[in-house]
């Protein structure tokens, strides 16, 4: 039995398998249509979540599967004290894989150790989301055409970002990729991270000002300024809006570089974009019930 906790549980190349199946499925739904049928999917979600939540609930629907579970913690026994390791091994009763979001780092790691279903990691406090990585990894690769050689910007909350963090753990192992870290300094990226990619040789940097890297950037992963991660409300409202994306800003940039987001949009990005053909991020949010179609069929042994 296996489990999803983080993007590198993967090898290159059982990604690739993934992805090519996420491929297949996008041009063929009807041949998935009932793959997973009498299979239960439980979706045991202790924080909000609307994109996440919907998404694998879509892609299990699409499979012929059925769907079970709560969105938040107050629905659960979590309420009464239940702990994880109790309410995975009851949940291990009633569905045949489970996907579940939790506020507290490695929640799902402590589920899978004690689960008797397969468990995917569908975001963990600051940590990884590592679903969301796989839907980053696949956008890339449909759109910009291959996972090699090309200058991300990661722009806003790269501090308690787990998107971000779980999308450069996964991307260090490709060829040629050059990062850009773009946030105050309150919300830069975290010294692991850096230290991380200094040991491996990789090339990044670090700024502020967003505009003095547009014209470099052959993707831009904005982020929003997390509110639910701040301890005080006076922060939050200070840095809130520190990057806003608009027309004026993507005149400097390059005529295919895209615009990706893993959602929800507060201001960071300014609706006037959502027209600019170089915005993916709903293109993004398809991509990522494909892929999350793949995982369960891959996780159940049924691909």
């Amino acid at each position: 039995m296996r489990h999803l906790m983080n993007p590198l549980d993967f090898s290159v190349e059982e990604l690739d398998k993934l992805f090519a199946l996420a491929d297949d499925i996008e041009k063929d739904p009807a041949k998935y249509a009932h793959k997973c049928d009498s299979k239960i999917l439980a979706t045991c979600f202790y924080e909000p979540s609307t994109r996440t939540r919907l998404s694998f609930e879509s892609a299990m629907t699409r499979l012929g599967g059925r769907v079970i579970g709560f969105s938040d913690a107050a629905s659960s026994s979590a309420s009464k004290g239940e702990s994880v390791s109790d309410t995975i091994r009851i949940i291990s009763c009633y569905a045949d894989i489970c996907a579940m979001r939790h506020p507290k780092e490695g929640a799902p790691m402590v589920a899978a150790e004690k689960s008797l279903i397969p468990v995917i990691n569908a975001g963990d406090g600051g940590h990884q989301h590592p679903t969301q990585t796989l839907t980053d990894l696949q956008t890339i690769r449909s759109l910009h055409g291959d996972l090699n050689n090309f200058t991300i910007g990661l722009c806003g909350d790269l501090k308690f970002g787990r998107t971000v963090h779980s999308l450069i753990n996964a991307l260090v192992r490709y060829e040629g990729i050059k990062f850009i870290f773009i946030s105050p300094e309150e919300l830069k990226i975290p010294d692991y991270v850096t230290d991380m990619l200094r040991e491996k040789g990789i090339p990044f940097q670090e700024v502020i000002r967003l505009e003095d890297v547009m014209p470099e950037l052959d993707l831009l992963y904005m982020t929003r300024v997390q509110k639910e991660r701040f301890f005080n409300e006076e922060d939050y409202v200070r840095l809130k809006d520190f990057y806003v994306l608009t027309p004026e800003k993507m005149e400097l940039a390059k005529p295919d570089m895209l615009v990706l987001h893993p959602l929800p949009r507060v201001n960071e990005i300014s609706v006037e974009i959502d027209d600019d053909p170089r915005a993916a991020y709903f293109k993004q949010a398809q991509f990522g019930v494909y892929v999350r179609m793949a995982l369960i069929l891959t996780l159940l042994g049924l691909a």
